[in-house]
């Protein structure tokens, strides 16, 4: 047992490593399964004509379902449909998982110029989700509590200790080779939430650095992973898993779990993926046949870059004029192959399919 009292700051929270036996057999066997499930993955993202084509839409289904742990709730067409027309946008909710998405991008930037996770780093990105100036915490008080108000964890107190032990955690994540990188993974995501370093914003931070994190050790070229979605349906181990370790240090339980997240997410998003690239060849095939002046292989991908398209994103490409695009929008439409809805001022193109794989 440890000298933690749920209601206390947690300032004595250990410095990693941990002292505990993290390589058990269980643990290792569920590593291999995960590595081997990320790897097909990267293997298939890898393999793609254009890896970045999914890119947004990827982003954006990880942002909204990040943002939903946080009870931020929006759906898939006012996201879709805020990102591609040219209004502002109504829904808070919405503004909110923009923005995640956004660090989401803004965290794979900076670590393509320099790769290494650094609390600065964590600092842009919560700016970038919260759209403000937060720092570090400052104002004492900060607890965690359960869906009945009762306090059930107080993280460190006091700029200077969060400094610490964020400094801890920026060395272990960037320094400590001696670990499997899914193992340390799961503990560094651990230690972020037990330093709890901002007022409001930590768990989105903390979901994006487990992406950076598989990227710094060069498992997943492309965040083309939904961990967030697997928290949501399985919140209550996660919480039961962090609470283990803080109150027992007991990891392995916590490890397995975020190592069957990874294995998971990463069959269904390699599942997913090959979805989209089918319906893609099949659309792509059908288009050349039944409307073969419109087809183009850059027109289908721009339909497939994400749900909504509209004239605009067509013309951007070089698609022709916008009478031309608008053609090709019709025709698209009187195929079945889209389906036009009016959002604002504005006429957006939905690819209905591709939708249906996105919400399943």
């Amino acid at each position: 047992m440890n000298d933690f009292n749920k209601s206390q700051p947690y300032n004595n929270l250990p410095l990693l490593p941990p002292r505990a036996d993290l390589e058990t057999k269980e643990v290792l066997t569920k590593t291999i399964k995960a590595s081997r499930a990320l790897a097909q993955l990267n293997g298939a993202i890898r393999n793609l004509p254009n890896p970045s084509l999914f890119l947004d839409t990827l982003h954006l289904q990880e942002a909204k379902a990040s943002s939903e742990i946080e009870n931020i709730i929006t759906t898939n067409d006012d996201l879709y449909q805020a990102v591609v027309a040219d209004k502002k946008f109504n829904n808070p909710a919405t503004k909110e998982v923009i923005s995640y998405k956004e660090a989401i991008w803004l965290g794979f930037k900076k670590l393509e110029k320099k790769p290494f996770i650094t609390t600065n780093l964590c600092v842009e990105l919560v700016q970038c989700i919260k759209q403000n100036t937060a720092g570090i915490r400052t104002t004492p008080g900060t607890t965690l509590s359960n869906t009945k108000g009762e306090v059930t964890y107080t993280p460190p107190s006091g700029e200077q200790v969060i400094r610490e032990k964020m400094a801890n955690l920026e060395t272990f994540i960037n320094e400590n080779d001696s670990i499997d990188p899914l193992i340390k993974m799961a503990i560094s995501h651990y230690q972020f939430e037990a330093i709890h370093p901002f007022s409001d914003g930590n768990g989105r931070t903390g979901r994006i650095l487990l992406l950076l994190q598989l990227k710094l050790e060069q498992l997943l070229d492309i965040p083309a992973l939904f961990l967030s979605e697997y928290i949501i349906d399985h919140k209550d181990q996660y919480y039961k898993g962090l609470r283990a370790v803080t109150e027992k240090n007991d990891w392995s339980k916590f490890i397995i779990y975020m190592l069957d997240m990874v294995e998971t997410t990463a069959i269904k998003g390699l599942d997913r993926l090959e979805s989209i690239i089918r319906l893609m060849e099949i659309t792509g095939q059908e288009i050349k046949e039944k409307l073969p002046k419109v087809y183009s292989k850059d027109l289908v991908e721009v339909i497939f870059k994400l749900p909504y398209t509209k004239r605009q994103n067509l013309i951007d490409i070089d698609l022709g004029t916008p009478k031309t695009v608008g053609n090709y929008l019709s025709a698209l439409e009187e195929e079945g192959f889209l389906k036009s809805v009016r959002v604002g001022k504005e006429k957006l193109y939905l690819n209905q399919k591709l939708m249906n794989i996105l919400e399943n």
